[in-house]
């Protein structure tokens, strides 16, 4: 592997290799107001949820890592320590892109991106109508992390209101991540889409027992066909196999079909097994990967 040394590289550099390591990325479209009433909206990457008591969002304005200059979000929230941090979604992220172009100090870039400005109910900058998530925010804290090119600001609000598009709930009343369709920030030029096929579910394993990917044998652990989400899944499970169980399995047809076939060839019997296993797995048929995989790993050549 390479090792980049963080002080060894210019500061250009070192935001291209974590931005493009550290993601997908949300986006705070954030719309801000100055003391003079002007608004602005610009989408920043450098954005999540904190905590809810209190509730706590972060995002940060950089610096320039060209010019060194402050952005005028942040200027706006020194000002007027408010924000709306409006969501955004795939139908939107041209114009979210066209906001973020460098415009002078006063543009309002709700005109210049097309977006509708809608007027806040506990603070002065305006909602983007067009965003299904709208989150009015004040500033509880600005924490400069630095002077240089590049440098963060951390941004750090608390929820006043969240307003939210009746048709992305579900039938619970809860946000549906399906209906948002989301995008998220990557490397270089690089977005991604979050719904479809690339969203996936993974049941938490909080509060619940697990055995461990430590208590499968070496060879399973160490298996060339088996990947790490495999091993992942089946540590997963809350008990493993009573050695009856495996007993038992020893005489089922499908590991009589793979030992009959490899008959007397461990090695073989062994890749057959783990070939399956992961089919098997993927099918989420936990319990069935676990005991050929357990039934294969008890075998010796000279039960063969």
């Amino acid at each position: 592997m390479s090792i980049i040394d963080p002080n060894n590289i210019p500061p250009h550099h070192l935001h291209r290799v974590l931005l493009s390591a550290v993601a997908p990325r949300p986006i705070a479209f954030a719309s801000t107001i100055d003391s003079m009433g002007k608004a602005n909206l610009s989408p920043f990457s450098c954005f999540n949820v904190f905590g809810v008591n209190p509730s706590t969002l972060i995002f940060s304005p950089s610096r320039s890592g060209r010019t060194n200059e402050l952005k005028d979000t942040y200027h706006n929230v020194k000002e007027v320590p408010e924000v709306v941090i409006n969501i955004v979604t795939y139908s939107m992220v041209e114009q979210m892109n066209l906001a973020s172009t460098e415009f002078p100090r006063g543009v309002n870039e709700f005109f210049k991106s097309g977006f509708t400005p809608l007027p806040s109910e506990k603070i002065k900058p305006f909602r983007v109508k067009e965003s299904p998530v709208q989150i009015e925010c004040k500033v509880r804290q600005v924490i400069e992390t630095g002077d240089g090119p590049g440098a963060a600001n951390l941004i750090i609000c608390e929820v006043l209101l969240i307003h939210v598009n009746d048709k992305v709930f579900d039938k619970t009343g809860m946000i549906d991540t399906r209906k948002l369709d989301l995008v998220g920030r990557m490397g270089a030029d690089y977005y991604v889409r979050a719904s479809g096929r690339a969203l996936f579910t993974l049941e938490k394993p909080s509060g619940k027992f697990a055995i461990g990917v430590d208590s499968l044998p070496e060879n399973i652990r160490m298996s060339s066909v088996l990947t790490g989400n495999d091993l992942g899944r089946l540590g997963s499970l809350q008990s493993a196999p009573t050695a009856p169980e495996i007993e038992r399995f020893l005489t089922s047809p499908v590991f009589r079909t793979i030992t009959t076939k490899n008959s007397g060839n461990i090695e073989k019997i062994t890749e057959e097994a783990h070939k399956l296993a992961h089919a098997m797995i993927s099918n989420n048929e936990l319990k069935e990967a676990i005991l050929l995989l357990l039934a294969t790993s008890s075998l010796d050549v000279r039960d063969l």
